[in-house]
Parts: structure tokens; C-alpha cells; sequence
């Protein structure tokens, strides 16, 4: 199996199972940082190629590439334990580029100002819940059934709010999704630490996907929430 480039070299010390945890979302965070930054990078150069907009939006290319992202994330859970490292990271990879390609459309719709705030927004909230998932003594898979239950509302609310265009149930999404997506960066986080003994660098890469995921889409609430269109 090959293993991942970015990993550091297990250090021969007391305390060796911290170092280990350390080192291990070390990899997790520098996988989603990386994923992160590959989506934004597909993102603007879509939103800036006019033939890459036309293509995309004019036709059911869109609908397509959504398709293949879920896809892809369906591919990736259920291969991780399976495939090889390589073709873990390649649809990881191929997943936040996907995902760049359509998150291009937030670009086109919001303004940079409101798009940087967002993030930065983000970022600040999820440092501090996934400090709290690290940090806290409290197990918190008690929240899984909750966080769900959540996660499934807030999917369905949104499908069903494509067709009636209510503003008042996009703000009451967005508020839940805040919300859900909060609390999933702190369980998951204290969840994917608990894969730092298995020394499987593929297990890293499923932490970065899912943090990622958190991320994203607790971005996306919060923009739909605050974020100031063109």
C-alpha cells in the first residue's frame, strides 16, 4: 500500500500514542487545507473562463458534475478501507476540483467582500469547535443520532425549497445547517482522532473528506445567511 507523501516519521519517545494522534491530523488538516485550496483555485479559474461558465450553466452540464460529485463521494466511503492510497487521494482530489467547478457559481453570485468575510467567519468557527472535539473530555457521540436527524432535515428542507423559492425556509435552513454543521466539526473531529492507532494513511484522507465536507457546507449556511449578493 502506498503510503501518504505527507507523512512525518513516528517519533521513538514517552508519550509516543499523543505524538502519534499528533502527527496523524496533522495529515488529516493538511489534506483538507489542501482540498480546500484546489477548490478554490478550480473555482476561480471557472468563474473567470466565459466559455467554462456558458458550458456550464447553459446546458444540464451542471446537474451532471453534481451527480458525479455525490458519486464520487459514494465511490470514496465506500473504497477507502479497500483501495489503494493513490486512488484514495485521486478521488479526493478529483472530488474538491469537481466541487471547485460548481462552487464557481458563488463567485458569479456574491460579492468578494462578502465571500472573504464568510470564510474568514468560517474558519474562526470551525478552529474553535474542532479545538473543542480535541480538547473536550466529554464523548460526544451522544450527538450522532441528533446531528443526523439534523443533517437529513436539513437535505430534504433545501430539495423541497428548489421548487417553492421560500425565503423564510432558506433562512430557517440556513439557521439549522449552521447549527448542524457546527456541531459535526467538533464529533467529527474528536471522532477522526480515534483513527490515529489504526497507522492507515487512508483513514487521514477519509478525516480530511469529512472535515472538508464540514466545512464547506457550514461556509455555504453561512453565506446564505449573511453573504451580500451582486
Amino acid at each position: 500500500m502506498a503510503t501518504d507523501p505527507w507523512s512525518s516519521p513516528r517519533p521513538a519517545v514517552l508519550g509516543v500514542g499523543a505524538s502519534t494522534t499528533a502527527a496523524f491530523m496533522a495529515k488529516v488538516y493538511r489534506w483538507m487545507a489542501g482540498g480546500l485550496l484546489l477548490t478554490g483555485a478550480v473555482a476561480a479559474f471557472t468563474a473567470n473562463s466565459p466559455t467554462a461558465i456558458h458550458a456550464i450553466f447553459s446546458t444540464p452540464l451542471m446537474w451532471i458534475l453534481m451527480a458525479a460529485e455525490l458519486g464520487l463521494v459514494f465511490a470514496f466511503t465506500r473504497m477507502v478501507r479497500t483501495a489503494s492510497f493513490g486512488a484514495v487521494a485521486a478521488m479526493f482530489l478529483a472530488y474538491c476540483a469537481l466541487s471547485g467547478v460548481t462552487f464557481s457559481a458563488i463567485l458569479l453570485a456574491y460579492t468578494r467582500q462578502s465571500i472573504a468575510s464568510t470564510f474568514f467567519v468560517t474558519g474562526g468557527t470551525f478552529l474553535a469547535m474542532s479545538v473543542f472535539g480535541t480538547v473536550t473530555k466529554k464523548d460526544l457521540s451522544s450527538w450522532a443520532s441528533f446531528l443526523f436527524m439534523g443533517l437529513i432535515g436539513v437535505v430534504l428542507a433545501s430539495v423541497v425549497n428548489l421548487f417553492l423559492h421560500s425565503g423564510a425556509l432558506s433562512f430557517v435552513v440556513s439557521c439549522a445547517g449552521v447549527v448542524v454543521f457546527t456541531g459535526l466539526t467538533a464529533y467529527d473531529t474528536q471522532k477522526i482522532r480515534a483513527y490515529a492507532d489504526a497507522g492507515d494513511d487512508r483513514l487521514a484522507l477519509n478525516g480530511a473528506l469529512s472535515l472538508y465536507l464540514d466545512f464547506v457546507n457550514l461556509f455555504l449556511m453561512l453565506l446564505r445567511l449573511f453573504g451580500r449578493r451582486r
